[in-house]
């Protein structure tokens, strides 16, 4: 899988997984659960597509049950759905903007109702917004990153609390732009920092109610962020910047939040796993 080159495609913000050329694989065909997440209740955000389906679909498959949020694409959502409830597992989806304090605390309080509890939260949704430099952002445009990557965060983990408990697991989605930034994509790389000190003073500060909280940071990862976001030569290219030289998929991904859901991670907190095709970064 070296060497490759995504053909030319049109999508705008957020992005369709189905509308992609190649689609992404959510998870391997040869994939086998082992219950490592029996009875758990899980709520992912941003669990329509890329990496949040993957996720969806392996919890699935390892026993849980799945809440996802996602803003407008019906389509992904459905499919999620379908993908999930051919796991034997029960599933439910809120559309609503995660940039708004009021839905992150209701797509709690329904998650639990619909579920019946909540064990694992996966805070996956973001956006971001290729430009040139600081004068191309505007400053709702930053506002609005800062709003849907990291206050919803706070938002949903703070809603989230009063439902956790011994045991329980909270997963961020981070980035390898957060360690080594990202000239292009600078108010996105600003909030996965920010996610990730938001990740470990919480870990410490949950430690005592046996709850733990650790991040995933991707590299290159075909999702549909990438082309609604980047050009036709960056697209093209996508994937060719780390030592493997080719993008991940979101199936490469799925394993690694199962691990830190499940019992194989309890004696790990506030750390982050690094799935980005071999580049050494500075945790």
């Amino acid at each position: 899988m070296s060497d490759q080159h995504f053909p030319e495609q049109d999508q705008s913000q957020p992005g369709h997984e189905h509308k992609m050329t190649p689609e992404p694989e959510y998870i391997r065909d040869d994939y086998e659960g082992s219950k490592k997440l029996k009875g758990k209740k899980a709520l992912i955000t941003g669990g329509d597509s890329g990496i949040g389906r993957a996720v969806a679909v392996h919890f699935a498959r390892e026993g849980a049950d799945v809440a996802i949020s996602y803003l407008c694409e019906d389509a992904d959502a459905e499919e999620t759905r379908k993908l999930v409830e051919a796991e034997g597992r029960q599933f439910v989806a809120f559309k609503g903007d995660l940039g708004e304090a009021a839905f992150c605390h209701s797509l709690v309080e329904e998650s639990v109702k619909a579920l019946g509890g909540l064990n694992v939260l996966v805070n996956n949704a973001a956006e971001q917004h290729d430009v040139e430099g600081l004068e191309a952002l505007s400053e709702e445009q930053i506002r609005r990153t800062f709003d849907t990557n990291i206050l919803s965060q706070f938002y949903v983990v703070k809603a989230a609390l009063a439902h956790l408990g011994d045991g329980d697991s909270i997963i961020s989605s981070s980035s390898i732009n957060a360690f080594k930034g990202n000239d292009t994509l600078i108010d996105y790389s600003t909030t996965k920092g920010a996610i990730q000190a938001f990740m470990r003073s919480m870990a410490i500060n949950l430690v005592g109610r046996g709850i733990r909280f650790n991040a995933v940071a991707p590299g290159p990862v075909w999702t549909p962020l990438i082309p609604a976001t980047m050009d036709e030569e960056k697209v093209a290219q996508f994937g060719g910047q780390v030592p493997m030289n080719r993008a991940g998929q979101p199936s490469e991904m799925g394993p690694a939040y199962v691990y830190l859901a499940c019992k194989d991670s309890s004696y790990m907190t506030g750390q982050t796993l690094h799935l980005n095709g071999g580049v050494v970064v500075n945790t």
